[in-house]
């Protein structure tokens, strides 16, 4: 993977107008089109999704508030005190890629609001908690958590489709979707140093850990998709109210790699901040993660041993963070 020029490439780009209304055969056309993106890229664009902009628009603009706030504010809602991880990452503080400098970039992380009686919390469920809030935005919390139920709605449309176009049942994930770990990842990447060190960047090349993920991007420019067909990066530019949805490992392991988890990176070259909304769906913690049968061929045994949600995350987490 030595190359590093780029192309302009376009990703495909999947217009789910109407899914609700959408008859069997539509549907299946749809999800004929969400296997063949991830055969091929792991990667697409959403349209017609039904969030609305206005709804987008909000919630950079909070998220930018957030990053304006004096580092003394941030700190006080710091993840590093929070047992669910949530809250604010400082600015180098993750490392996506090994052997590179620490990422170019911070963020705020916010999850499913769960109390101490939640059994989840009880049983001490991984990233199951409380949030954190900054109290100089009181309209982040309603804010996020309205965007949080409304993405994971999405998600579970998305994943009946991926469940489609694997021949399987529109319900099969269903219980993968129930009470998931989700969670909306608010980010600043301030412009790329004009004498960077070597190979460093906003954001490392990785492969996302989970299920799916929808990122919602401003208009700068950043992230990078790698192509192993054509061995170079495709350009992702923002399309504007669109997401791109990217699978993550798990799927990959679900499906003995026929659907790719691809490996993708960020470079702020906007010469300005850039702000993006990563919103993860990772699934119900103890659901089990093995391969799907209708992904082996005659004779092909898994590549992964099973596993579930839950422990693969906790494995996925320590690689990036170690003992952060």
């Amino acid at each position: 993977m030595k190359p590093q020029n780029t192309t302009s490439t376009t990703l495909p780009i999947i217009d789910l107008s109407g899914y609700q209304q959408a008859s069997k055969t539509q549907k299946q056309e749809l999800a004929m089109a969400i296997g063949e993106a991830c055969r091929e890229f792991g990667f697409f664009y959403i349209t017609g999704h039904g969030i609305e902009e206005s709804l987008q628009t909000q919630l950079f603009s909070e998220s930018a508030k957030m990053f304006k706030l004096p580092l003394e504010s941030k700190l006080k809602v710091h993840k590093k005190l929070s047992k669910a991880n949530r809250g604010y990452e400082p600015l180098k503080n993750q490392t996506l890629e090994a052997g590179a400098p620490p990422d170019l970039k911070e963020g705020f992380y916010i999850g499913f609001e769960h109390n101490a009686e939640h059994p989840m919390v009880k049983a001490n469920k991984f990233n199951f908690g409380q949030n954190q809030w900054p109290v100089e935005l009181p309209d982040l919390k309603p804010l996020a958590i309205h965007y949080l139920n409304t993405m994971t709605t999405l998600c579970e449309e998305l994943m009946s489709l991926v469940a489609l176009s694997l021949n399987l049942s529109e319900a099969y994930f269903n219980d993968f979707c129930h009470d998931p770990l989700a969670t909306l990842r608010l980010l600043h990447y301030p412009p790329q140093p004009i004498n960077p060190q070597e190979n460093e960047k906003g954001c490392g090349a990785h492969t996302d850990f989970g299920g799916l993920t929808l990122l919602l991007q401003d208009e700068n420019s950043g992230l990078q998709v790698w192509s192993n067909k054509t061995n170079n990066w495709i350009d992702a530019p923002p399309i504007k109210g669109s997401y791109v949805v990217n699978i993550g490992d798990m799927i990959a392991r679900w499906t003995n790699d026929q659907y790719r988890s691809t490996l993708h990176r960020v470079i702020n070259k906007s010469g300005g901040e850039r702000y993006s909304i990563p919103f993860f769906f990772s699934g119900h913690l103890d659901h089990e993660v093995k391969c799907i049968p209708t992904c082996l061929l005659e004779h092909e045994q898994p590549k992964y041993p099973p596993t579930t949600v839950e422990k693969h995350m906790i494995e996925m987490y320590q690689k990036t963070y170690g003992d952060k």
